[in-house]
């Protein structure tokens, strides 16, 4: 059981970190919280595949920032941002029931804000170009 089990968190890591790798070509696709999804998998499975995406060069710097401190860097801000103005207007357009259209309308609108308000990496606070120590 505890091997099925272990299989299972190996699996549903390799799934989401590949759904995180199409998310950076794929515009509108998450990568971060595929990326997050598959750390807890693999920490639960594979803890040497867990500690791999935690230092990778691409992935690991957002990783590490939202599982030590809760922050979301800078320019993921401003992308999460426009995706979500972008996905409001699309659905502005798009959408006929107003009821419907209010509800995601607001709960997108909450979503940014919520993302506005985390905190940012202290290892790059003051510049996205540069690290600035506090």
């Amino acid at each position: 059981m505890q091997s099925l089990r272990r299989v299972v968190f190996i699996a549903l890591a390799w799934v989401s970190f590949g759904l995180g790798v199409i998310g950076v070509f794929v515009p509108l696709m998450p990568t971060t919280c595929f990326m997050l999804l598959a750390v807890w998998a693999a920490s639960r499975g594979s803890p040497r595949f867990a500690l791999w995406i935690r230092e990778h060069p691409r992935f690991g710097p957002t990783v590490v920032a939202w599982e030590g401190e809760r922050a979301i860097p800078r320019h993921a801000k401003w992308l999460a941002g426009g995706m979500l103005a972008f996905s409001i207007l699309v659905l502005l357009l798009t959408l006929s029931l107003l009821w419907l259209k209010l509800v995601l309308v607001v709960g997108l609108s909450l979503l940014g804000l919520w993302i506005a308000t985390r905190p940012e990496p202290a290892a790059t606070v003051g510049s996205s170009d540069r690290l600035v120590r506090r």
